[in-house]
Formats: structure tokens, C-alpha cells, sequence
């Protein structure tokens, strides 16, 4: 009788547990779906584009400044023409998109 009582006290805390295992792998299977895969391919695509710039392409930096790309250097650099004559030299990993994509969302605002 004893061991009976044994066995029915064991399986409710089993299925607990295997409950808690479940959801938490729910949890995170959720949380790489909405959270880490997303941002993982934003940041490729970003590295990507950043890869492929050139000569003549006209970008917006991260901090706003539109330009177009007047050289691109071996030091992972670009000198920007920010207006006739006028130069920086900025870090590739500062572009932050197209110039075309940049006029493109705001008159998507309007």
C-alpha cells in the first residue's frame, strides 16, 4: 500500500516537469523567431550592402548626413561629397542606406 502512495505522489511532479520543459522551450523557440532570426538577417543584408558600396552610389549615414560616395578606401572607409568640393571621411559601417530609400520612406510619411 505504501509503495502505491509512493507512485501516485511521483507522477503529478513528472508532469510538471515535463510542463515547465515544454513551455520553456516554447519560450524560447518564440523568442529566436520574433526576436534573434529577424535581426540576425537585418544586420547581414546590412553588411551586404555596406560590402557593395561604390563609387557614384548616393547614401544617407546613421547620423542623417546624405552624401554621395567619392572614393571608397582600403581601411574600410569612404570619402563623402557632402556638396561640391566639400569631403568626410567616414567609416563604412556608418552607412545606414540608399539615398533613394531614404526619400522613399519620407514621402511614405506624408
Amino acid at each position: 500500500m505504501n509503495q502505491y502512495f509512493v507512485l501516485l505522489q511521483a507522477s503529478p511532479q513528472s508532469s510538471y516537469n515535463s510542463y515547465s520543459f515544454i513551455m520553456l522551450l516554447g519560450i524560447i523557440v518564440v523568442f529566436y523567431f520574433f526576436m534573434i532570426r529577424p535581426q540576425a538577417k537585418k544586420a547581414k543584408d546590412a553588411k551586404n550592402f555596406q560590402s557593395s558600396l561604390q563609387k557614384g552610389d548616393k547614401i544617407v549615414t546613421i547620423a542623417g548626413i546624405h552624401g554621395t560616395i567619392y572614393k571608397v578606401n582600403e581601411d574600410n572607409t569612404l570619402q563623402l561629397e557632402v556638396s561640391p568640393g566639400s569631403y568626410l571621411k567616414i567609416e563604412k559601417t556608418a552607412v545606414s542606406m540608399e539615398w533613394s530609400k531614404a526619400l522613399n520612406k519620407s514621402t511614405d510619411k506624408k
